[in-house]
C-alpha cells in the first residue's frame, strides 16, 4: 500500500536569542548595518525539536503521537503541514492536507464563520460548489448555527476549536492532522470528535493524532509513535507503546518523598517543589491508602523570595492520563497574600478520597498571579511527578469490596425500596469537602448532607 506520509532523517533546530527574535528581512538587514562583524554570542542557544525523526504512514491509516510537553510532538505536524520547514531532512505527503494544530489555526479574525469556511476551502483547492454541499453538516456539528455569520474574533475558544475542527474533518482532504483538540471542548464535543475520526478512518483518509489522552490513542489508533526529547523513542503497537510509555515515567517518577532531583520541570524557579508526603488525619506517614480514606498530601517547596498572591494546584490522572480532578487554592477559595521566602510546605486535605482502587498521576503547580498571560509568573509545574496507590477498601460493608471494574470513582450512596424493605440496614455518610491548609487560616464550607 502507497505512503500518504514519508518523513526521513528529520531535524529542527531553533535558535534562543538576540537572533532567533530576527524573523523578517528587514531585521537581519538592520542588524547587519549595526553590526557587520557580530556572530552567535553566548546567549543564543541552540534548541533541537527534532533529531533525526523517520517513520512512514500507509494511505488510510490512523497513527497516534505522545511524548510529554516540549518532546516535539507539534514540531513534527507543523513540518507536516507545511508551516515551518525542517533544518534538514525530507517530508513527503501525498493529497490534500488539513491540519487542526491549535484552537483556530487558519481562520481569519475579521470574517465570520461562514466566509471562514470558504476561505479554508479554497486554501485547499476546492471549489464553491464543493464546500456548499458540505457547509450545513459543518455548522450543525460546529453547533455554532446562530453565530456563523459573526465575525471569528468575537467566539469563544471552544466555538473556535469546533469549528476549526468541523471544517478540518468535513471538507474534502486526504490527510488530517489533529493536535489535542481533546483537550478544549465539553464531553460531548470530544464524543462527536471521536466518532467522527473514526469515520474518517473508514473512509480511507489518513489521520495523524497527537494527544496526551491515552485512552483515546488506545481506542481510536492500530499503532502509535512515542517521540521523547525531539527523538522516536519507539513505534509500534499502541498498547505496548503506552505501556512502555507510562513504566518508563513511573520508574522515573517519586511516589512519597523527593521532588528536587526532578529535572523534567517548566517554570521560573521562584518556587522550586522540594518534595511530597501522604498523610493520615494524625500527620503521620500513610503507607497504605484505601479508596474512601482520608488522607493529607503534604507539598513541600522552597521559596528563593518573598513573593505575593501564590498560588498552588494539583491535579490527579489515571494511568490513561484522564484528568479526574484539578483543583488549585484560587479555584477553592484560598488567598496567599504573602509565601515567605525560605522551606516551607502546603497541605491539601481529602477529607473522603473518593477513587476506586488504582494507580494515579500528580502534576503539581505553584504561580502567581495572571500566569496564563505570562511565563514569568509560572514558578514551577511539575507534570506526572508522584503516584498515588489506591487499594481496594469493603467501603460498602458488603464483604465484595470494590474494585477498578466498578469505574473510576467511589460514590457514596442509600439505597431504599418503596416499601421500605430492605434485607440490611446500612447507611454511608457523604464526604466532606476537600480542604487547602497551610500557614493560612482556613474557611471550609461542608457539603450538604445527603438526602434519602
Amino acid at each position: 500500500m502507497p505512503h500518504a506520509i514519508a518523513a526521513e532523517h528529520l531535524t529542527k533546530q531553533y535558535t534562543i536569542g538576540q537572533l532567533a527574535h530576527e524573523t523578517m528581512l528587514r531585521d537581519a538587514i538592520v542588524r547587519l548595518v549595526r553590526h557587520p562583524f557580530r556572530r552567535r554570542s553566548k546567549d543564543d542557544m541552540t534548541v533541537w525539536a527534532l533529531q533525526d525523526v523517520s517513520f512512514a504512514v500507509e494511505t488510510g491509516g490512523v497513527v497516534g503521537i505522545i511524548g510529554r510537553n516540549g518532546s516535539g510532538k507539534s514540531t513534527l505536524l507543523k513540518i507536516l503541514s507545511r508551516i515551518t520547514w525542517p533544518t534538514s531532512g525530507t517530508i513527503s505527503v501525498q493529497g490534500r492536507v488539513a491540519a487542526l494544530l491549535e484552537v483556530g489555526t487558519g481562520f481569519h479574525e475579521e470574517l465570520t464563520g461562514r466566509e471562514n469556511i470558504y476561505l479554508n476551502g479554497s486554501v485547499l483547492g476546492m471549489k464553491k460548489r464543493d464546500i456548499d454541499a458540505q457547509l450545513d453538516e459543518i455548522i450543525d456539528f460546529a453547533g455554532v448555527g446562530r453565530f456563523i455569520d459573526t465575525p471569528i474574533k468575537r467566539y469563544s475558544s471552544g466555538m473556535r476549536l469546533r469549528l476549526g475542527f468541523a471544517v478540518a474533518a468535513h471538507l474534502r482532504t486526504d490527510v488530517l492532522l489533529v493536535d489535542e483538540v481533546l483537550a478544549v471542548g465539553d464531553a460531548e464535543f470530544q464524543k462527536k470528535c471521536l466518532s467522527k475520526i473514526e469515520n474518517l478512518h473508514r473512509g480511507g483518509r489518513t489521520v495523524l493524532f497527537v494527544s496526551h489522552n491515552m485512552a483515546a490513542i488506545e481506542h481510536l489508533c492500530p499503532r502509535t509513535i512515542w517521540i521523547h526529547e525531539g527523538k522516536v523513542r519507539q513505534d509500534g503497537e499502541t498498547e505496548e507503546v503506552i505501556r512502555a510509555y507510562l513504566e518508563h515515567f513511573a520508574d522515573g517518577q517519586c511516589t512519597g518523598s523527593n521532588l528536587d532531583e526532578i529535572s523534567d520541570r517548566q517554570g521560573t524557579g521562584e518556587v522550586r517543589f522540594t518534595g511530597i508526603k501522604f498523610l493520615d488525619e494524625a500527620g503521620r506517614p500513610k503507607p497504605v491508602i484505601r479508596s474512601g480514606d482520608a488522607v493529607t498530601v503534604r507539598l513541600y517547596y522552597r521559596a528563593s523570595t518573598d513573593l505575593q498572591n501564590a498560588q498552588f494546584g494539583i491535579g490527579l490522572f489515571t494511568e490513561r492520563a484522564v484528568k479526574v480532578a484539578v483543583i488549585g487554592t484560587v479555584a477553592a477559595g484560598y488567598q496567599i497574600p504573602l509565601l515567605p521566602s525560605g522551606d516551607s510546605h502546603i497541605d491539601v486535605t481529602y477529607e473522603f478520597l473518593n477513587l476506586m482502587p488504582g494507580r494515579y498521576s500528580i502534576s503539581l503547580w505553584a504561580t502567581g498571579p495572571n500566569h496564563f498571560h505570562s511565563e514569568e509568573n509560572s514558578w514551577d509545574i511539575l507534570d506526572n511527578c508522584a503516584t498515588l496507590d489506591v487499594e481496594p477498601s469493603d467501603f460498602y460493608k458488603s464483604g465484595s469490596g470494590v474494585g477498578p471494574t466498578y469505574g473510576i470513582v467511589l460514590l457514596p450512596c442509600r439505597w431504599n425500596l418503596g416499601n421500605g424493605a430492605m434485607p440490611r440496614e446500612g447507611t454511608v455518610g457523604a464526604p466532606r469537602a476537600s480542604r487547602f491548609h497551610g500557614d493560612q487560616a482556613e474557611a471550609v464550607t461542608p457539603m450538604p448532607e445527603m438526602k434519602q
